[in-house]
């Protein structure tokens, strides 16, 4: 994919909110079937427009409002709120403590700066294939709980545009849940605890919650070819002397002389295996379990969730098809199907579909002479034509699980109602 240019992004922004954004799946999803009044116009978006000028509350009566104003502020950036007790671009006049967020998503945001810590091929804002593992682990280890565990069916993974994911949970039960309930799911979620300062930050208990077992079965399937070959995470003494540092020091002596005679990080770990597993059986030393080879996985690959996002029904979350205004990358659907095949550096930059579009003939443009029609007729096939095509595709069989769901629910609640 060719390099982006960030200072054509004002120009690339008008044609791709005029010809490409998929504004009626965009609306479908936002509308849930229109089975809650008003619940897509109490919705806040908020806008960040060029020179990082920030438009919160902005709220729309229908699709066709939004598209208009969309194209009126060509936004850098799009965030989607929550659903308030008033329209948002009221709340100025609603009297003070009565606009409320009542209902939203939940959503949940994994950046890959969280595991800086345990990265050693990448840094801050940067991801490369080596570390883009650790979001795959990620998808796969929250998405099986949310389903499984909590019993959500409708998760829609997002890739930010630039260094991590997103997950929005839309689920009709899931949207009334209370600040304190999302707390507690978080909560459910996560294991790794403590700061920067902090350098064992998982603590396995004698009894492993199911939970745990089932994200441990996921990380060894990527463990070796990972962290063991690509990290290569006891690569040298320095890199061995941060997983020391997760163990009991009493091993220390036996693991440091076997690391020195092995080779590589493999045979490293099969001693370190070796070493844990007869702990385990020596009874007196009960409290190391399997569960320090295990700590030490979990701490290299376990999801890092950022807490605040998820707890807030008013906190704002990138919106799925925003494009990332420092890599020009669209804010696509993950395909969950596909998920090990996802690879964040083929995901389409605005400036190369809007590039796809202008390769295509304009002579289709020449025939038509009614110009409004045109732009109608262009704009519900010209993504079509372009790689952002797959991921509107992804979206809407995301929609149709939805529907299918709310039209389920609406027939059992009539069958219901016949019984009485």
């Amino acid at each position: 994919m060719e390099t982006f240019d960030p200072t054509e992004l004002p120009e690339l922004l008008k044609l791709y909110y005029r010809r490409l954004f998929p504004y009626s799946q965009y609306y479908r999803w936002l509308n849930y079937g229109g089975v809650i009044k008003n619940y897509f116009q109490h919705r806040e978006f908020s806008f960040t427009l060029k020179d990082d000028i920030y438009i919160r509350y902005q709220s729309f009566n229908n699709q066709s409002d939004l598209e208009k104003e969309m194209q009126k502020m060509n936004p850098y950036k799009i965030d989607i709120g929550a659903v308030y007790s008033h329209r948002p671009n009221q709340h100025n006049t609603v009297k003070l403590g009565a606009f409320q967020a009542q209902e939203k998503e939940l959503v949940f945001d994994i950046d890959m700066t969280d595991y800086d810590d345990v990265r050693r091929c990448c840094s801050s804002a940067d991801i490369c294939p080596k570390c883009w593992t650790l979001m795959t682990m990620a998808i796969r280890i929250i998405d099986r709980a949310l389903k499984e565990d909590f019993g959500f069916k409708h998760c829609l993974w997002v890739y930010s545009g630039r260094r991590g994911v997103h997950c929005w949970v839309c689920d009709e039960s899931v949207r009334k849940l209370s600040s304190a309930v999302r707390s507690g799911i978080v909560e459910y979620l996560s294991l790794i605890k403590g700061g920067q300062d902090v350098k064992k930050k998982v603590h396995l208990s004698e009894k492993i919650h199911p939970f745990i077992r089932k994200s441990i079965n996921i990380i060894k399937k990527y463990f070796e070819e990972y962290a063991l070959v690509n990290q290569d995470i006891l690569k040298n003494k320095e890199s061995w002397d941060k997983i020391l540092a997760l163990v009991p020091e009493t091993i220390h002596d036996e693991l440091q002389q076997g690391f020195q005679k092995s080779q590589n990080s493999l045979q490293r770990w099969e001693h370190l295996k070796k070493v844990a597993s007869r702990c385990q059986n020596n009874i007196k030393n009960d409290k190391y379990g399997p569960w320090l080879e295990w700590e030490i996985m979990l701490q290299y690959c376990f999801p890092r969730l950022d807490i605040n996002v998820s707890k807030g029904i008013n906190h704002l979350l990138k919106s799925p098809f925003s494009v990332h205004p420092k890599t020009g990358r669209i804010s696509v659907p993950i395909d969950l199907q596909k998920v090990d095949q996802f690879d964040p550096f083929t995901v389409p930059t605005i400036s190369f579909i809007c590039r796809e579009l202008d390769a295509i003939s304009t002579n289709e443009e020449e025939k038509e002479e009614n110009e409004a029609e045109s732009d109608v007729k262009h704009r519900t096939r010209d993504y079509k034509k372009t790689s952002l095509a797959p991921y509107v595709k992804v979206f809407e069989h995301f929609l149709e699980n939805l529907d299918k769901s709310r039209k389920g629910e609406l027939l059992k609640k009539s069958d219901l109602q016949k019984d009485f």
